[in-house]
């Protein structure tokens, strides 16, 4: 029997997840362009990465996947990471604003893109290093110049 589409992502770990998922309901899925993707990133986005079953499993497939999508399957309670305002989670923000004086990456997805700068960025690493360059200072003061 020929395999047919399910679905298709731009990202291999999103496939392989929804591939997951699918097996453990009792479709059987094969994940393409697998070894493409993963040899070069950059090809996810161009070449996409398919979920293919048996056309007798179709239907079943991308009826639980838009269940999902729904959020059928979702804890009631959700996560524990608290969320920001736009509902984006404030934990991977404040890794961002800390980590990149750009604000760090937006999407789920490969290719990765910055997002503009971001002042919170520029601010926290401003203060950080003016803090460094006065800990320096007393530092070599002390030692250059014992009480």
């Amino acid at each position: 029997m020929a395999l047919r589409e399910i679905a298709r992502f731009v990202d291999v770990y999103e496939a392989d997840l929804a591939a997951a998922f699918l097996e453990s309901h009792g479709i059987r899925v094969t994940v393409t362009e697998r070894f493409q993707t993963t040899v070069d990133p950059l090809m996810q986005r161009a070449l996409g990465i398919r979920l293919m079953a048996h056309a007798s499993e179709i239907e079943a497939a991308r009826d639980l996947l838009a269940r999902v999508k729904a959020g059928e399957f979702a804890e009631p309670d959700g996560d524990d990471l608290p969320r920001m305002s736009d509902g984006t989670r404030a934990a991977g923000t404040l890794m961002a604003l800390a980590a990149f004086t750009t604000g760090g990456f937006w999407g789920n997805s490969l290719p990765r893109r910055f997002r503009p700068v971001a002042w919170q960025g520029i601010l926290i690493t401003t203060v950080g290093l003016a803090l460094v360059v006065a800990l320096i200072a007393v530092v070599a003061k002390l030692i250059l110049d014992p009480p």
